[in-house]
């Protein structure tokens, strides 16, 4: 029988990760605002190469995946604790505000992805008043 009172085993090495995989897949910490001008998605990817990164639109979704490779460490001894998650990643966020799809933009600095999706202005339409 287990004691109540001593921490998993497991929680220990692997700290709060376990809630971010997803199968064979980890997935990113997202933060999701909306600006006057824009819906704006923010990705804690920290580790991650653009040339390992891909932003697409399919519809009213955004899909951003990619891989973080794990560094080369070739005098680790024994584990103590991973939170760190290498290897393939995905999320998919829908977009509930109408957005202009072909001026999605993205920009990864300082371990962060931005991606700026424009929203849809309204066309404005003068209607002219017809005379009976």
């Amino acid at each position: 029988m287990s004691d109540p009172t001593r921490p998993d085993p497991m929680s220990e090495l692997f700290g709060d990760l376990t809630h971010r995989l997803s199968g064979d897949r980890w997935q990113p910490a997202i933060d999701v605002f909306e600006t006057e001008k824009a819906i704006v998605v923010r990705v804690e990817l920290a580790g991650v190469r653009r040339g390992d990164l891909q932003v697409s639109v399919d519809g009213d979704v955004l899909r951003i995946r990619g891989v973080r490779r794990s560094p080369p460490e070739s005098d680790v001894e024994r584990l103590h604790r991973m939170e760190i998650a290498f290897g393939p990643f995905e999320r998919s966020v829908p977009v509930p505000v109408p957005f202009e799809r072909d001026q999605v933009a993205a920009h990864l600095a300082d371990g962060f992805l931005r991606v700026t999706l424009p929203k849809r202005v309204p066309a404005k339409r003068k209607i002219e008043v017809e005379r009976s």
